[in-house]
């Protein structure tokens, strides 16, 4: 009884994949006003500010709004780090994880990395594609917020360290930052926090964009930025990188059991949001319940050429493959890609080490 039940939920999300079509985009100017400024760490205004894609929809867009108004700015620092040594693309490790609102150790993780814990050498350039993220204190507006709407709140438990925010990681670990808030962590007579996605970085961060994806349960923004650098023989390379986090589970309009129609959606206005073309990695928690087998992980895959890596282990739960990246690269030998322990969070982070098939041009 239980099987028929479960084949019978399967097909009825499958049925509902089929209304997973998402509505026009389009790109707007960056001067946008309130949560869609861009400002830098401790309230300065940024260098550069961010490119918002958003759907054309009326009805659609006021919803996000609606959302939007109980966040604070996005954030983009951009530190000019020079190495010593000049790097291909196939020196860039990619890590991407779901951190569960600061429970997950990032400056942890980050010291293993650089000390060589985590593949056998140091490692000096990296990007981390985190979801989860949060960031408190003066830039989350306080007071009431009419018209708008939060999430609620999650401030998990962490033993022996305090939960730190986005932006003191950041700025501990001296790294690059973009940080764009897709809710309110609560009310906001229950916290100062907004939580989103967040690309940190130990190569300078450009061309920054937030790409507000159709609405569905919750709002959710991706970020797409451009990491570059050049050879030894002074070959510039560039790579885009993309993190997104889709809806875990559907609305009620969906009857809550076409989830996969849900993240369908989400996935499909995010690729008609990205370019088709030139190196790119996207990565995140796609929440795919069915694992290698959820039509969201064969979309992505068929759009960016990418394969199921040697390591399919869990993610989350010991059951679940819900975080993935896929990559478009030049060469012919794909990243490998490796789960790493868990850091406190309750995701397994992924790790993406280049090969000397990538070469960056």
């Amino acid at each position: 009884m239980r099987f028929k039940l479960l084949s019978a939920l399967t097909i009825a999300a499958t049925l509902g994949a089929g209304c997973a079509t998402p509505g026009r985009i389009v790109v707007e100017s960056p001067s946008l006003a309130g949560c869609r400024t861009t400002i830098a760490s401790g309230g300065e205004t940024a260098s550069e500010s961010v490119r918002w894609i958003r759907p054309e929809e009326s009805d659609e867009r006021a919803t996000l709004d609606s959302w939007c108004r109980a966040v604070g700015p996005a954030i983009v620092v951009s530190h000019p780090i020079a190495p010593a040594t000049a790097a291909s693309l196939s020196d860039l490790t990619v890590v991407s994880w779901n951190v569960n609102v600061g429970a997950g150790d990032v400056v942890g993780l980050v010291e293993s990395l650089r000390g060589g814990a985590l593949t056998g050498q140091p490692v000096t350039r990296f990007v981390l594609l985190l979801q989860e993220t949060f960031r408190h204190g003066p830039d989350v507006p306080t007071g009431p917020l009419p018209g708008s709407r939060s999430a609620g709140a999650l401030q998990p438990h962490v033993a022996h360290r305090a939960r730190q925010d986005i932006v003191s990681i950041a700025s501990t670990l001296g790294l690059s930052l973009a940080y764009v808030p897709s809710m309110r962590n609560g009310t906001s007579s229950e916290t100062d926090e907004d939580r989103g996605n967040a690309i940190l970085s130990s190569e300078p961060l450009s061309n920054v964009s937030a790409v507000e994806l159709p609405f569905e349960r919750q709002r959710r923004v991706a970020i797409d930025a451009t990491v570059s650098g050049a050879t030894a023989d002074g070959t510039p390379w560039s790579l885009r990188v993309t993190n997104v986090h889709l809806d875990n589970r559907a609305p009620a309009r969906r009857l809550w059991l076409f989830s996969i129609a849900t993240r369908l959606r989400q996935a499909r206005g995010l690729l008609l949001a990205l370019a088709t073309d030139g190196p790119a990695v996207v990565g995140g928690d796609f929440n795919t319940w069915y694992g290698f087998d959820d039509p969201v992980f064969e979309e992505l895959a068929t759009a960016f050429g990418s394969k199921i890596p040697d390591d399919r282990r869990p993610t989350f739960a010991g059951l679940l493959r819900l975080d993935h990246i896929f990559f478009r690269l030049p060469g012919s030998t794909q990243p490998a890609t490796a789960r790493l322990e868990k850091f406190g969070s309750d995701h397994h982070p992924l790790m993406a080490t280049m090969t000397s098939g990538v070469d960056g041009r």
